[in-house]
């Protein structure tokens, strides 16, 4: 009821955001797990696994959510938590599930981390969100509320957050172009955005190709735990990444034997990838747009 209640006067909610739930999966390490919804079902702006980083000087947020109100949400979660200041924002990559929340930071004046294509790739999907997802924002639903980074990440970046670092790496072309993980190094946890999906299906907007080459070497950075971008935290980061794995596999070699083949992009979004179905949540709402990436990024291979 609350959240219909917001959605209908979102001002007024601005100063009452009840904190979102979190858990410590290691010593200062904070995880919220989003629910397993469509991007078109209520709830949507609460899908994505984010959280925080506490750290001896400051705190680092990892990822904001899907709307204003739920970046709201997760500041007071910090507040409950940690007296410190919030020194960084990252996003893992672009898309409006991890985003949307920055502007409930703004006023912390921190230093916004992405990828160095993040900028871009906000700029790219401003008008986009604010037209698809206005109740999202606070009303009246603007561009300026959707914030890019001022601090970017071209290989691999250090964050200092006293007493503990952050060390951030940015990948080619994967699950988006703007894709970037975050590593834990003194509690052994790695952040892995939307390389890494448990249990709900995967969703391309990148390189299938890219994709599994990111997931190589993920899987030799050798983490004792790991956040997915969506799915349960994971203790075993070899097992958690292998579906994922198989999966984009399927859709690799299930396409490119439909272009040996000879047939259309409309027979393999059809066929390809159909075995993997009962494996994945949600499968119907991805699966096809991601064949039909597959087959133009290995059409003229």
């Amino acid at each position: 009821m609350r959240r219909v209640a917001c959605a209908l006067a979102l001002a007024s909610c601005a100063a009452s955001a009840a904190p979102l739930e979190v858990r410590e999966v290691a010593h200062g390490v904070f995880v919220h797990e989003g629910a397993t919804l469509a991007l078109d079902a209520p709830g949507h702006d609460d899908i994505a696994n984010i959280g925080f980083v506490v750290g001896e000087r400051c705190v680092a947020v990892v990822d904001t959510g899907g709307s204003v109100r739920a970046g709201r949400a997760l500041h007071e979660a910090i507040a409950a938590h940690s007296k410190l200041p919030v020194c960084y924002v990252i996003n893992t990559h672009v898309h409006v599930d991890h985003v949307l929340g920055n502007a409930a930071f703004k006023a912390d004046k921190p230093a916004y981390v992405g990828s160095a294509t993040l900028g871009a790739a906000i700029d790219a999907s401003r008008r986009y969100f604010v037209e698809h997802y206005p109740d999202d924002f606070d009303a009246p639903a603007s561009a300026d509320q959707v914030i890019g980074p001022d601090t970017t990440v071209a290989t691999t970046r250090d964050l200092d957050l006293g007493g503990r670092t952050l060390t951030l790496r940015a990948y080619p072309k994967a699950h988006t172009d703007s894709d970037m993980t975050v590593f834990v190094g003194d509690a052994g946890v790695l952040w892995t955005g939307d390389l890494l999906f448990v249990g709900r299906v995967p969703a391309l907007d990148g390189s299938a190709k890219g994709w599994l080459a990111a997931i190589d070497e993920l899987v030799k950075t050798h983490p004792d735990i790991v956040v997915p971008g969506h799915g349960p935290v994971s203790h075993d980061p070899a097992a958690a990444f292998a579906p994922e794995r198989r999966y984009l596999e399927a859709l690799v070699d299930g396409v490119r034997k439909e272009i040996a083949d000879g047939k259309p992009i409309e027979d393999a979004t059809a066929h390809v990838g159909q075995s993997e179905k009962a494996n994945w949540q949600l499968f119907d709402t991805a699966n096809a747009h991601n064949v039909s990436l597959v087959y133009r990024e290995l059409e003229w291979e």
